[in-house]
């Protein structure tokens, strides 16, 4: 157990480390959110528990953000990466390069999402009490599990080049629909009867009953769990397919 968690720990740093050296990824994951946030997300929130909401929205666009690019983006290249090959042949179980890989990714979220905190409870006025910062990053951790799975689901899924308009995309376009841009309410009234059944819609539900102190919806925690299982089983495919045409 305790080499495994050294080599967890050794990954984690590497992972983090070569990432942020990275412009192109550290300058979209961190900043873009807290960008969109300050120009799009303020006209939006008011005051009160409008801006509580508003805040938590994009703290969630954050996340969505570095769990699609980190896992989606992240295996793609890595699938066709030489080093990869390599390490594939040395005796380091494959649960603990994910747990690496995920404990990286959670560095970046934090960071990214701590931005928009920091925007949201300065310019955004959003009095936010210390009890629902806490609920709102059990919230985020848990919307975070479910588009990882999506993430690796694109990563095994799609090539390296394809793999960024993919996954950007598929960021954008959720995250409009499922109302973490704009009010649900305020949606154009093509996409408003879909909104309902995304999962950026349901981790929504979660994060806005997080910061207004209401308890999380069973609905939205049912469907975010099978959004999860369902990404997992595809992710799950992928790789089995991956390992049969390039390991064996």
């Amino acid at each position: 157990m305790t080499a495994y968690l050294r080599f967890v720990w050794l990954d984690t740093r590497l992972n983090t480390v070569e990432l942020a050296r990275m412009p192109a990824y550290v300058i979209p994951t961190l900043l873009m959110p807290v960008m969109l946030y300050a120009f799009f997300g303020l006209p939006y929130a008011g005051g009160g528990s409008d801006a509580a909401v508003t805040l938590g929205s994009y703290a969630a666009f954050a996340v969505i953000g570095v769990a699609l690019f980190q896992f989606g983006v992240g295996i793609a290249v890595d699938r066709t990466s030489p080093w990869e090959s390599y390490l594939r042949t040395l005796p380091i179980p494959s649960t603990a390069r994910f747990a690496a890989r995920l404990a990286s990714a959670l560095i970046f979220a934090s960071a990214s999402a701590t931005l928009v905190a920091i925007a949201g409870s300065t310019i955004g006025h959003a009095a936010v009490p210390p009890l629902v910062w806490f609920r709102l990053a059990a919230a985020l951790v848990a919307g975070a599990v479910v588009f990882g799975t999506m993430g690796i689901a694109i990563g095994y899924w799609t090539g390296a080049k394809a793999s960024v308009p993919i996954a950007n995309v598929i960021y954008l376009l959720l995250a409009f629909v499922g109302g973490l841009w704009i009010p649900p309410n305020m949606l154009p009234a093509i996409v408003a009867p879909v909104s309902p059944f995304t999962p950026t819609r349901q981790y929504g539900e979660i994060v806005w009953a997080s910061m207004l102190g209401k308890p999380w919806p069973v609905s939205a925690l049912v469907t975010l769990a099978i959004y999860a299982a369902m990404f997992f089983a595809i992710a799950w495919w992928g790789y089995r397919r991956n390992e049969t045409q390039r390991y064996r």
